[in-house]
């Protein structure tokens, strides 16, 4: 695929996630209605939508129809978001700058902040069950849906891997105890939206495999880019602040592997992602393309 046609299509995939979380949380005039705000402020503030248009692709290559998964995709998104929120908080890495702009408890307090979050988790579960219960004959693979991203959210995934980041800041860890702590904060929520989009769309076994296998590769692959941004980036390009992690002596691949030594093992990782893609042919085309976006982004 060029990058010319990756780009619109990844473009227009974000115009349809944006256009429907505009939609799903709306301004209010309601005694609330900071929440709202708060809510929004975060949510539209951009970004890469990388979950959403992840699990439309699957759908697309599938041959889905994208208004059966378009809500699980944006509930996707509002956990993220809700999960960038808390993260920013000062008890937790305690930042001013995000996507370019201040962070949430910067502009409406620490104590809305955690609410704004709060309601995001809320609403995507709520937007995800209005939706499901319009398929009462297909209700079975709507509920597994649910379950999958409910399990990435939760204490076995990006929660639990949040718990061991915190408790790893300022002593050594080993390869596989890194692995495991980035495969749960920041894999867990990269998969899941690749296998709810697969169950969604009536995947067989044999696809299912291919693609959780891709799915754990690129989620992996996402956060050793981001150590290495945390080294390589800069305020300009990636909108919020850089070697935080060198300085709360934080578990990276940097870390462990030196810079080089993570640049490498990202290429090996991005490339075996790809092979696992091989089963769908030029259907995969996005999704291979998408990979190698992930090991070359600036942000």
């Amino acid at each position: 695929m060029h990058k010319e046609d990756f780009n619109n299509k990844y473009k227009q995939f974000v115009s349809v996630i944006d256009d429907a979380l505009n939609l799903l949380v709306t301004e209010s005039k309601t005694p609330q209605k900071t929440v709202y705000s708060a809510m929004r402020y975060s949510l539209l503030a951009g970004g890469k939508r990388l979950r959403p248009v992840l699990m439309l692709a699957v759908c697309e290559m599938l041959g889905g129809k994208p208004e059966d998964v378009v809500p699980y995709a944006c509930a996707i998104e509002m956990i993220h978001t809700y999960s960038l929120i808390h993260d920013d908080l000062p008890a937790m890495d305690n930042d001013d700058y995000r996507r370019g702009r201040l962070t949430n408890h910067k502009v409406y307090g620490e104590a809305i902040a955690i609410l704004a979050g709060d309601g995001l988790l809320n609403l995507a579960f709520e937007t995800m069950l209005m939706h499901a219960q319009n398929y009462g004959s297909d209700l079975k693979r709507h509920v597994q849906a649910m379950k999958i991203i409910a399990n990435a959210s939760g204490v076995e995934g990006m929660i639990g891997g949040q718990v061991v980041d915190i408790e790893a800041e300022g002593r050594d860890i080993s390869s596989q105890q890194l692995e495991y702590l980035h495969r749960h904060k920041t894999g867990a929520l990269i998969k899941a939206p690749i296998l709810a989009a697969a169950v969604l769309c009536g995947a067989d076994e044999t696809y299912i495999k291919c693609l959780e296998s891709y799915a754990e590769k690129i989620g992996l692959a996402f956060q050793i880019k981001d150590d290495i941004l945390d080294v390589e980036g800069s305020f300009d390009s990636m909108g919020k602040s850089v070697q935080k992690d060198m300085k709360k002596e934080k578990s990276t691949f940097v870390r462990l592997y030196g810079l080089e030594g993570a640049k490498n093992i990202l290429s090996s990782i991005i490339q075996e992602a790809v092979n696992q893609l091989d089963v769908f042919g030029d259907k995969a085309d996005f999704l291979s393309e998408l990979a190698y976006f992930i090991a070359g982004r600036q942000s």
